[in-house]
């Protein structure tokens, strides 16, 4: 059973080399590391090649995740591929064997691992790894949630079912639903665990759910989201995650960072199931590569609020 691992990259020279030496230490190697750059301008191509990787380059304007991801794919020369965005690192030395061990059943097309935040991740983005990422692995799973960040699939099945390159976020859930429908399985093995580090201004995480939230409504036509329902939703998990960490001791440390994460994530994705714009290339520079300084990094209510009273685009 042979795999390439294919890694999605941009500007990741903080992150990429914690991850390629998690993999020089896992149980079961990849026959080859791919990884897909988009452009970046920092160290990240010379650090990659310098742990013996194959990069492949996109251009800005080319990018879309699915787009990436077929690229890396179109060259790999592994039976399955192990798919995992530059940012992430694994918590154990049997990540790989994990997330292949599954494909001994025939009928499986996808596997995806667990994700954990890292000490620095927002106290919501903690909040939602658990609850996207629960401990009991699903063998057989009825719905087409799954994470391109840490997940294999085969290869044989990907050459007839390739990512969808127009979607500008949850290409890996469209991929997912589509095996689905042709009587697939998409597997959960949460042992096989990554960190997620995620270090975004709040300009970014509206960003992210704004994009998710096109892809989504392209997928499922008939989602929607309303301004009460917005609201509602963020209410109910801001409630939440204060709830949380009241428990934890954590209420006054983290409590601007909450306010402004949830209301930049459904600000985000109410902005994105609304959208009825065309997908034009300053429109996908601004999806895909939105200024980090715009908003700054900072956890601060004013930030949020800047974003939350900004158009769509």
């Amino acid at each position: 059973m042979t795999c390439s691992l294919i890694i999605r990259c941009y500007n990741e020279e903080r992150h990429l080399p914690r991850l390629l030496e998690a993999v020089e230490r896992q149980s079961v190697q990849p026959l080859e590391v791919i990884v897909v750059d988009s452009g970046s301008t920092d160290s990240t191509v010379r650090i990659a090649k310098e742990y013996g990787a194959r990069v492949l380059h996109i251009a800005r304007h080319d990018f879309s995740f699915g787009r990436s991801l077929n690229l890396g794919a179109e060259t790999a020369r592994g039976e399955y591929l192990v798919l995992a965005s530059a940012h992430v690192y694994p918590l154990n030395q049997r990540w790989i064997e994990g997330l292949l061990a599954p494909f001994t059943n025939q009928s499986v097309a996808m596997v995806y691992g667990g994700q954990r935040g890292v000490e620095r991740s927002k106290f919501s983005e903690h909040q939602i790894f658990k609850q996207w990422f629960p401990p009991l692995s699903s063998p057989d799973q009825a719905h087409a949630f799954c994470n391109n960040a840490n997940a294999a699939i085969k290869r044989s099945v990907w050459t007839t079912l390739r990512y969808d390159e127009n979607l500008p976020g949850l290409e890996d859930i469209h991929w997912a639903k589509r095996a689905l429908e042709r009587d697939l399985k998409i597997v959960y093995q949460a042992d096989a665990i990554v960190a997620h580090v995620h270090e975004e201004s709040y300009l970014q995480i509206f960003r992210r759910y704004q994009r998710e939230a096109i892809g989504l409504r392209a997928i499922f036509p008939w989602e929607a989201m309303t301004r009460r329902q917005a609201l509602s939703l963020y209410v109910s998990s801001v409630r939440a995650d204060l709830a949380q960490a009241h428990r934890s001791g954590k209420f006054r440390q983290v409590f601007r960072s909450v306010m402004a994460f949830r209301a930049a994530q459904y600000w985000g994705a109410y902005c994105g199931l609304n959208w009825h714009g065309s997908m034009t290339e300053d429109v996908r520079s601004r999806l895909y590569y939105p200024s980090v300084s715009a908003f700054g990094s900072t956890d601060t209510i004013p930030a949020a609020e800047r974003i939350v009273r900004r158009d769509a685009f």
